[in-house]
């Protein structure tokens, strides 16, 4: 073993004269083809998602306007606006357990260990090798009569190889690695949005279907009450058996419609459980009543020329362009020689006692290149192909932007005409409230037919399931709002200076 440290100490001179040219090298070779990339400029300055301007709140609905807080800044926590803890608990649990957000963050530290591997090419590259063999040569082998001879051969030998990026393609390659890691960065960010975003809706949803059945339920009990007055009435001859009948069918048919509402409440639960990676078996189920949630009043609005630099879809898109930018750059610098250095130095001999000898070392240092002369056009349409790939990049990103600013105005419009349909639901339901009321005090009196009482239950009951789902439809469209805008990912807070990109 001394023998071999011996021999490999002289490996030294060599790899400083090696570092040494691969240095002049590297400064002389500071030529990166392709193009320099350069990010897509925000859109002009302007306040307006949508064609009219955008009004400072919403109409008042159930005692309530939602006013919009241009260039204010959105939490990262929105949710908790809602004033829910089971809601934020639900939130927390997903964003611990979901496996498919797990995933999008195992691909991103992927993505950031290829990025690390990738700086490799920037470093010379020293291997060592052994090789022991015992060897017989043929007599033709030697040219000469006597019969082959039986030996050992010993081989150790150091090599270190660096690459001399002259054009730049490694350095393109590398930046290309960049791109696509924060490619990943900004899809598991999206993936966090979703996630946070279907969560919220998935309780809000839950929640409106439990309303309509208590509603429901509520309603039917009201009609089991009119049941027995009208047989009580039947009986005494006051009122027609066709009037009882009417009512049974009426009750049958809003009990009939408990279930649906019942199995949607059973797939939100289920849907629920997938999200926060639990079995539906073993799910907890969040106590969230759909008219405790707190309705988020003031809700900030980013400017656009902001949103291009906040939504995770049109970021991920940027880098899709970059790494497009910079395929082009190596597609190009493929198409111009490739200069290497190289040097060997090792030593030879029949056993391990007789390495260090004269006679058995050898050693090589030198340039290498090589040149592409003739390749069947597949470099230089391979350049045309990658030219093709960030103009295809340049459209994609285009075309996000525009269906990020159509979600902004259409959530924006949303809020507006929410509220005027909840205001309005609000009318008709306590309008229907009071006539049946009035109608089921004139039937007790024996002044009105009971199918004027009937109608008026249908009636309430339509508009209380109506206000319930208008509720809950405002509550939607203001998670989707927020996530429009980005969902705020921008200012969570991560110790030590870490990215705030989950």
């Amino acid at each position: 073993m001394h023998d071999m440290a011996h021999a490999m100490s002289n490996v030294k001179p060599l790899i400083t004269r090696c570092v040494c040219l691969a240095a002049i090298a590297a400064i002389l070779g500071a030529c990166t083809l392709g193009p320099n990339y350069v990010r897509p400029a925000p859109p002009p300055d302007t306040e307006r998602y949508a064609r009219e301007p955008m009004p400072p709140a919403t109409v008042a609905a159930d005692s309530q306007a939602q006013r919009f807080m241009l260039n204010s800044s959105i939490a990262a926590d929105w949710w908790r606006l809602f004033k829910s803890p089971p809601l934020d608990a639900a939130v927390r649990q997903a964003i611990a357990n979901n496996p498919t957000f797990q995933a999008s963050e195992a691909s991103l530290r992927q993505s950031q260990d290829n990025l690390r591997a990738g700086y490799g090419v920037f470093f010379p590259h020293i291997e060592a090798g052994m090789d022991a063999s015992r060897q017989h040569t043929a007599a033709l082998q030697q040219s000469a009569q006597k019969p082959g001879t039986i030996f050992t051969l010993i081989t150790l030998s150091g090599t270190i190889s660096y690459a001399l990026d002259v054009f730049g393609g490694e350095r393109r390659a590398v930046e290309g690695l960049r791109a696509q890691a924060d490619y990943q960065s900004y899809l598991s960010t999206a993936a966090y949005l979703t996630l946070t975003a279907n969560v919220v809706n998935t309780c809000i949803a839950r929640a409106a279907y439990a309303a309509q059945v208590r509603a429901t339920e509520q309603l039917i009990d009201l009609q089991i009450e009119q049941l027995h007055l009208s047989e009580a009435q039947v009986r005494a001859g006051t009122a027609p058996y066709s009037s009882l009948l009417s009512l049974r069918s009426l009750i049958a048919a809003n009990q009939a419609s408990l279930a649906p509402l019942k199995q949607k409440i059973g797939q939100a639960e289920h849907l629920l459980a997938t999200l926060e990676g639990v079995m539906p078996s073993n799910v907890t189920l969040p106590d969230i009543d759909l008219h405790g949630l707190t309705l988020p009043l003031d809700l900030p609005v980013s400017l656009p020329s902001d949103l291009v630099r906040q939504r995770p879809d049109i970021l991920s898109a940027e880098a899709q362009l970059h790494i497009a930018s910079a395929n082009i750059g190596v597609a190009t610098a493929a198409m111009f020689p490739s200069f290497s250095l190289n040097g060997t130095y090792g030593a030879v001999g029949s056993n391990l006692g007789n390495l260090p000898t004269a006679s058995g070392r050898f050693w090589s240092i030198g340039p290498s290149a090589t040149v592409p002369l003739f390749q069947g056009g597949s470099l230089w349409y391979g350049r045309k192909a990658a030219v093709d790939a960030f103009q295809v990049s340049q459209a994609n990103y285009r075309q996000t932007v525009l269906a990020a600013f159509a979600q902004v105005a259409d959530s924006l419009q949303a809020l507006e005409h929410d509220a005027e349909a909840l205001q309005a639901e609000v009318d008709a339901q306590s309008a229907a409230a009071e006539a049946l009321d009035l109608l089921q005090t004139n039937y007790r009196a024996g002044l009105v037919a009971y199918l004027e009482v009937l109608a008026a239950d249908v009636q309430f009951h339509q508009t209380s399931i109506a206000y319930v789902q208008a509720v809950a439809q405002r509550h939607q469209d203001t998670v989707a709002l927020f996530v429009s805008l980005g969902g705020g990912w921008w200012n969570r807070q991560r110790p030590n200076g870490e990215d705030k990109s989950p």
